[in-house]
């Protein structure tokens, strides 16, 4: 059952940043390698608290469905989404905002278990969890471009 944990400093406005890491819109935009599509439940906007999202995305050449839901939340400081269907057995994302020193810190902790029993430790020693890792940097990358820059209002002022 890996955990990653992955700490990103954002210069901005906590709100701010804490909303475009539950935009729908921005994780389309940070998600362009994998078509990554909402085509149920919150499709677009701000995703909130009791909510969820039905995602379909192409990894490792097939297209797979995942739905998650958020479980906890906590504007600007916390939120948390964990899957209801999908590839995974389970996964619990936690998202944490904290001022540090003029900035935010980002802080994901994404902690999943596969499927498949050892097949699934395998494949996580193997490629997977370096493959979830380089996803969320990714996004994380996009989130702090977007925050850093006039950029975020692109896509919360839709709001």
């Amino acid at each position: 059952m890996p955990t990653i944990r992955i700490e990103t400093k954002i210069k901005g406005d906590k709100r701010v940043i804490f909303d475009l890491a539950r935009s729908i819109d921005l994780h389309k935009i940070s998600t362009e390698q994998t078509n990554e599509e909402a085509i149920s439940g919150v499709t677009s906007g701000l995703i909130g608290m009791g909510e969820s999202v039905t995602w379909r995305a192409k990894h490792f050449g097939v297209y797979q469905n995942l739905t998650s839901k958020t479980t906890e939340y906590d504007r600007p400081n916390y939120f948390v989404d964990e899957m209801e269907k999908g590839a995974f057995k389970r996964f619990r994302h936690e998202h944490i905002f904290q001022e540090q020193e003029a900035q935010i810190l980002m802080i994901d902790v994404f902690d999943y278990e596969s499927p498949l029993g050892i097949l699934g430790k395998f494949a996580d020693n193997l490629f997977l969890e370096r493959y979830m890792k380089t996803l969320l940097q990714k996004r994380n990358k996009t989130i702090k471009e977007f925050a850093e820059s006039e950029r975020w209002r692109e896509v919360l002022e839709r709001e």
